[in-house]
């Protein structure tokens, strides 16, 4: 069977993506941008013996795919920023019971219900810190169908070896465009499979006892195993605990499994940035403005490159740190008043000359809007 060639829009290839890396089960509640992901996963899901619930609200979806990914499913949700912010209490549930799944945002613009049908990147810090608590979370993004299509993959991915929800922080330019989408044969792109216990049915199972390499098997609840499962702090057997020294190794765990490997879930693509004096830093739609303009000033002899970031949290700070150590200038490009460019910003060799290109109305940043602000700061003498 040959890969199948098709031309969609980005939501669509969430779903492809998504049916790819082997979903079973969605909970969501309608809400622009988002909306065609629902849609499609309600035609497509009864065709592969998977479910689709549309739930009473947001928390109500988020739970749903809580408990189905326990009982054994590969599950997600997809909302926008609205929602997304009455998510958070059950995805930090998710992340202290360890329980893996995928929360897509196709961000809008905001605060409130702010500009439904326009784009926007504000959910950035949100996503890192939208549920209460020291924790880490893993969330990333993509600037074309094609890599939405394989990031989805990546994603159910990192959900299953890590036991963690993982976040695809879409924006409304990109869930809404079109483009050639090539789908792999099956098999193609690596699947993780959940990783099941191999602990017999009557033996003393522990939920949240690590194996060697780190992974936490799974047994499917209601199935062989009797277990217990929380969001507060808990032992390896997952009943309540406070003990501080058990507490406190708990917490360090749901961090450590995620901050410590920043070098391998790091996702990224660069252009031209060995000579580069002048790095421009981006991710979503707006990386797509910032590569024309690139391609069109490097043509023209000038030494200028992009790292486009795929991988948003855990924030890939050495990599950046090393594209950026040979930079005259670093410009940071986003639809939000700056919430990429305050973490580059502190971890790269010349934080001065870190300047931020930013539009919040609404509307797709442009490779003239860029050009304009990198005019002012190059006529300095950077």
């Amino acid at each position: 069977m040959s890969s199948q060639i098709c031309f969609v829009q980005g939501n669509e290839a969430c779903v492809r993506g998504a049916l790819y890396a082997g979903v079973r089960f969605f909970a969501g509640y309608p809400i622009t941008p988002s909306t065609e992901i629902a849609e499609h996963l309600a035609e497509q899901l009864p065709r592969v013996g998977g479910k689709f619930v549309q739930m009473e609200d947001e928390i109500a979806s988020m739970c749903a795919v809580c408990g189905a990914s326990l009982a054994g499913f590969k599950a997600m949700t997809a909302t926008s920023g609205p929602g997304f912010s009455l998510k958070q209490e059950a995805l930090g549930y998710a992340i202290m019971a360890e329980i893996p799944c995928v929360v897509v945002d196709v961000q809008r613009g905001g605060p409130s219900t702010g500009l439904p049908t326009e784009c926007s990147q504000g959910d950035l810090m949100q996503a890192r810190w939208g549920a209460h608590g020291d924790h880490s979370i893993i969330a990333l993004t993509a600037s074309s169908i094609q890599d939405v299509f394989s990031t989805t993959v990546e994603a159910f991915n990192m959900a299953e070896t890590y036991r963690t929800p993982v976040i695809l922080l879409f924006d409304e330019v990109i869930g809404h465009m079109r483009e050639k989408l090539e789908i792999p044969e099956q098999g193609v792109l690596p699947v993780v499979e959940r990783l099941h216990t191999e602990v017999r049915a009557g033996v003393n199972y522990h939920p949240y006892l690590p194996r060697e390499d780190g992974r936490l098997p799974m047994s499917d609840f209601g199935g062989v195993h009797r277990y217990n499962v929380t969001g507060l702090h808990h032992d390896i057997w997952g009943f309540p605990t406070q003990n501080a020294d058990q507490v406190s190794k708990l917490n360090y765990h749901l961090y450590d499994k995620i901050e410590n490997r920043e070098h391998l879930l790091a996702r990224w693509k660069e252009y031209y940035l060995d000579d580069a004096e002048q790095v421009i830093i981006s991710y979503g739609s707006s990386a797509r403005s910032c590569r024309q303009l690139v391609e069109n000033r490097h043509h023209k002899g000038d030494r200028i490159g992009l790292l486009e970031l795929q991988t948003l949290w855990p924030f890939p700070a050495k990599l950046v740190r090393e594209k950026t150590a040979r930079a005259k200038s670093i410009f940071v490009v986003e639809m939000n008043m700056g919430q990429l460019a305050a973490q580059v910003k502190p971890i790269v060799v010349n934080p001065d000359r870190v300047f931020r290109v930013n539009r919040v109305d609404g509307q797709l940043i442009t490779p003239t809007d860029i050009g304009q602000v990198m005019r002012v700061i190059e006529g300095r003498g950077f």
